[in-house]
């Protein structure tokens, strides 16, 4: 959707009596219903060239509040220009499949951010993440840490206590919304996120693309062998995912290799009919083993600088502040992994391979792949 251009009209040079500041009216952003901050925007603009006007003696104490980035102002030239949020980029990908270090690596683009799990696709408004299982740290420590780093400018047990009031006082927020509050305190930079559990139902991945049409996809796939042991020895490592998994209505449910048929078959069937270019399909292998090649595809793919300078900055996904154990009230918002060794050693990714799809499967002893993952996989690229 083109949004309708930004007016400016100035008014007669009439200074404030008290300061001399020349006034200017700022136009209304209109046609603008992607951007649901943007007249808000306007308006605090407008009221800081107002507050200006006070007297200096005035008693009067406003709250310093900080410009967004988004905005660039000139106010001794009476100019203000506003640049539209760029659209975000989400990684779609079931879990394993190196989206973690992927998205800290996009994120410590100059041009962008890279966020922790929000998870906000589940429901409607941040009221429906509510969850009172006992994977409910998990699932919403990712936000609880956005909001502590975005809000408080650190990850503490006091400061994630402010983001869990905060987030219980806009229940009521639509999940838009609460993208546009993120991409207000961030700036004109691009917002990175993934959330695995995106690709697990139709209906979250139909609610992403409702709330952002026109956003970045970046489809992450991993060869389903690597991808299932992967998985296989993060639940080994961590009892209460063991345990859901072993449940008898869950075997099935959560074995590895339906996990990634399932969330695959969805990003395929649901990206198939988007413009093209819009949705960019990646084998994390091949990216891993080769960043100075891939990383300035994607960088040019997303319109943004594809220099030395910045692929190097990419390169070093320990820098994200979300690249490592969050307060014990919210630890996770990335995988376990990542979060304890978040360096990428160059050597070693170059030496990644495929493995095959032919043979027994570690996790189902006496098994192979069935022919629908065998399908999925070769129409890949995998052997």
């Amino acid at each position: 959707m083109t949004s309708a251009p930004f007016k400016l009209q100035r008014m007669p040079r009439d200074a404030c009596g008290t300061c001399g500041h020349e006034r200017q009216m700022i136009g209304r952003a209109r046609d603008r219903p992607q951007i649901s901050y943007w007249p808000r925007l306007a308006n605090d603009v407008r009221d800081k060239s107002e507050r200006l006007c006070e007297p200096r003696t005035s008693k009067f104490r406003v709250k310093p509040r900080m410009l967004r980035q988004s905005t660039l102002v000139n106010l001794n030239r009476g100019v203000i220009a506003m640049a539209p949020a760029p659209q975000p980029l989400f990684i779609l990908s079931p879990p394993r499949s190196f989206s973690s270090v992927v998205c800290a690596m996009l994120g410590q683009h100059p041009q962008c951010y890279g966020l922790p799990e929000l998870q906000l696709f589940f429901g409607d408004t941040l009221g429906d993440l509510e969850n009172p299982n006992f994977l409910d740290q998990t699932i919403r420590s990712g936000l609880l840490r956005a909001f502590a780093q975005l809000h408080d400018g650190e990850q503490t047990e006091d400061s994630v206590i402010r983001a869990r009031q905060w987030m219980k006082g806009r229940s009521n927020w639509p999940v838009r919304k609460v993208f546009d509050h993120i991409q207000e305190l961030v700036g004109p930079r691009i917002l990175v996120e993934k959330s695995p559990a995106t690709t697990f139902r139709r209906d979250y991945l139909g609610r992403l693309l409702r709330t952002f049409p026109n956003a970045h996809l970046l489809h992450l796939i991993r060869h389903p062998r690597a991808t299932g042991e992967s998985v296989m020895s993060l639940r080994a490592a961590h009892e209460a995912l063991q345990r859901v998994a072993n449940a008898r209505q869950n075997i099935t449910k959560w074995d590895p290799e339906r996990t990634w048929r399932v969330c695959h078959t969805i990003a395929v069937t649901v990206t198939n009919d988007l413009p093209l270019g819009q949705c960019m399909r990646l084998k994390g292998e091949a990216m891993l083993s080769n960043l100075e090649f891939y990383l300035p595809q994607v960088c040019e793919w997303l319109g943004i600088r594809a220099d030395a300078e910045a692929v190097e900055a990419m390169m070093h996904p320990e820098n994200s502040p979300y690249a490592k154990p969050g307060p014990r009230s919210a630890q996770f918002g990335n995988d376990p992994n990542f979060l304890e060794n978040p360096a990428i050693d160059r050597e070693r990714l170059a030496k990644l391979k495929e493995p095959r799809l032919a043979g027994e499967l570690s996790w189902r002893p006496g098994e192979m792949f069935t022919p629908e993952t065998l399908r999925l996989a070769r129409q890949f690229g995998y052997q």
